[in-house]
């Protein structure tokens, strides 16, 4: 039985977009971990789901297939089906206050005006899952916030994000073996 869960919040569909990279994360965490070719479409939970093994820990790795308001029926109906609880629950999401290529491990708190978090929060009746955030910049001039979330990464911001993704994948799984016994550690 699994003991954790990564969801990468996102709108379904609109992969590449600032709003969207913690799916991008995602899949790279689960080309990192080989499970690359394990997503399956689970429709109890409306998600893509790979299982995968981390430091001796089983991982359901989710990208909801709903839009980002949504995201956390998705992941509150896959606790359900793993039996995990919040504290089990890793979000990766982007962040708006904090530049691209800053990325952050958060435990618990409030959604700081991310809707796709306030939906996690919503359906789990919790605020304890961990955050990894992933920064994303704040939107220059005229551009409103959701016209700046929506949009792809610029070709300057795709040259960083290579880089941004190795070190989001490289801190989340970092923290989640800090979290495994040391005799334990496979």
């Amino acid at each position: 039985m699994p003991v954790g869960q990564v969801a990468g919040l996102g709108n379904y569909g609109l992969c590449g977009t600032r709003h969207s990279v913690g799916m991008v994360v995602l899949d790279r965490l689960a080309r990192q971990l080989a499970v690359a070719d394990g997503w399956r479409v689970d429709r109890r939970c409306c998600a893509d789901v790979a299982l995968a093994t981390s430091h001796g820990l089983e991982l359901v790795l989710l990208k909801p297939r709903r839009f980002m308001n949504l995201n956390g029926l998705s992941v509150a109906s896959a606790a359900e089906i793993y039996n995990l609880g919040p504290e089990d629950i890793y979000l990766v999401h982007d962040d708006l206050d904090k530049a691209l290529g800053k990325v952050a491990i958060k435990l618990g708190g409030s959604a700081r005006g991310h809707n796709g978090v306030q939906s996690c929060i919503s359906a789990l009746h919790s605020s304890d899952m961990t955050r990894l955030r992933v920064g994303i910049g704040r939107p220059e001039g005229a551009v409103t916030v959701s016209s700046y979330v929506l949009a792809p990464f610029s070709t300057e911001e795709q040259e960083k994000l290579e880089q941004v993704l190795a070190q989001a994948v490289t801190c989340l799984l970092e923290h989640i073996q800090s979290r495994v016994p040391a005799g334990d550690r496979g």
